[in-house]
This record gives C-alpha cells, sequence and structure tokens, in this order.
C-alpha cells in the first residue's frame, strides 16, 4: 500500500482503540530565544496545555508528556489537565530523538502511539480526530500538509500502531526522531490531508512568534 492521502469522514472503523498521546516539550527553545517552547503563551494557556489539551479532546486516551528544559514549570502549567503525566527526559538536550526514544520507552510495548511535538499552535482536535479515524492496524499514520506546489507532505500528528513503536524508538537518535523508519517503511504511512484545519508550521524562529494567539 502506497503513502495516500484521506479525508472526511468515515475513513477508520467503528470502535477504534484509543491511542496514547506522547507530547515531546524538552527542548529549550535556543534558536527562537524565548525559553522552553512548552511554556511560550497561545490563546492564553501555555503551548505545552494548548497542545495536550487537543491530543485529550481529539481521541488520546492519555497523554505523557516528555519534559526536559524547564520541568518543573511545564509539569505546573498541565497540573489542571486530567489524564496528562509528565516525565523528565535527563538527557534532553541531546535532542528530541532523544526525548522520543525515551517516552516510547516509558509507555512500552503494545500500545498505539500518537506522537506530537509542542512547537504546533496550529493543531486541533479535529486534526487529532482525523488522524486516529483514518489509522489501519498494523500501520503507520501522519497528518500532511499541501506545499505551495499542492504536494502533500508529512507532519505532525504522527500515529504509530504497537508494532512499530519499538522500531521507532530504536531509530530515534539525536534530533532525528523517527524520520529514517518513516522513510524507509514510506510504503506503509497513511498521509490523512490536514491542510483544511492548518498549514502544518512550528514555531522555531522568533519570525514564527506571530503564529501565537495573544
Amino acid at each position: 500500500m502506497s503513502s495516500r492521502p484521506e479525508t472526511g469522514p468515515g475513513a477508520g472503523p467503528p470502535g477504534r482503540e484509543q491511542p496514547e498521546g506522547l507530547l515531546l516539550a524538552a527542548g529549550e527553545g535556543r534558536r527562537l530565544g524565548r525559553g522552553p517552547k512548552a511554556l511560550l503563551r497561545h490563546g492564553g494557556v501555555t503551548l505545552a496545555e494548548h497542545v495536550a489539551d487537543a491530543m485529550l479532546a481529539g481521541g488520546c486516551g492519555r497523554v505523557t508528556v516528555v519534559t526536559g528544559a524547564g520541568a518543573r514549570e511545564v509539569a505546573e502549567a498541565l497540573g489542571s489537565l486530567r489524564d496528562v503525566q509528565c516525565i523528565e527526559n535527563p538527557d534532553w538536550s541531546a535532542g528530541m530523538g532523544v526525548s522520543l526514544r525515551c517516552g516510547l520507552e516509558a509507555l512500552g510495548a503494545g500500545v498505539n502511539v500518537l506522537v506530537m511535538p509542542v512547537d504546533r499552535p496550529g493543531v486541533s482536535a479535529a486534526a487529532i480526530e482525523r488522524v486516529i479515524h483514518a489509522h489501519r492496524p498494523g500501520g503507520i499514520t501522519a497528518a500532511a500538509h499541501r506545499d505551495p506546489g499542492g504536494r502533500l507532505r508529512r507532519g505532525h500528528p504522527v500515529l504509530f500502531d504497537a508494532r512499530w513503536t519499538g522500531d521507532a524508538a530504536a531509530a530515534a537518535h539525536g534530533d532525528v526522531g523517527a524520520r529514517g523508519l518513516l522513510s524507509t517503511q514510506h510504503e506503509l504511512v497513511r498521509l490523512v490531508d490536514c491542510s483544511d484545519l492548518d498549514d502544518g508550521a512550528d514555531v522555531d524562529i522568533p519570525d514564527d512568534l506571530t503564529r501565537l494567539a495573544p
């Protein structure tokens, strides 16, 4: 099966399993220069709260947040959300891939895991729900957004079936994450077009701060 977009209702089977949510929120935001991205304000809450809430509202049964820089402050910001737990990655400075591996290993085998980075202010419960709805057992499902040329580009969230979480953890290193696994297994990756919901952009440099709502 080749990668292809899925849109609209009815894309997924009834009675589908709620995945575990894994939110990567350990970085210090060095390029941005405003401290940990997880603590940036967006719509009156922190980015960590905004993304975790979207994951829960979109269908994740629980959200595990991997923290690092500003770990105590991030955990405090998330304290009012139910079904959210924080785990601190002592090696967070080694890169996002290390935090991904830390989170996947903490969740363990046998569960489907939906992965999100914390620097995506445009993500919504609708996007999370769409990816979960489109997922097929045994596969990998990812949100995608169209570039100016109309081509779908894989983005987040990415939903790993339980059979792939161990491989994703093994592939993660430095700032690479699971990119290598997603590339080698591209025929198994189902792309879900979310271009109508947001543009898939993150907050990485000072110019991106305009993406944050007051």
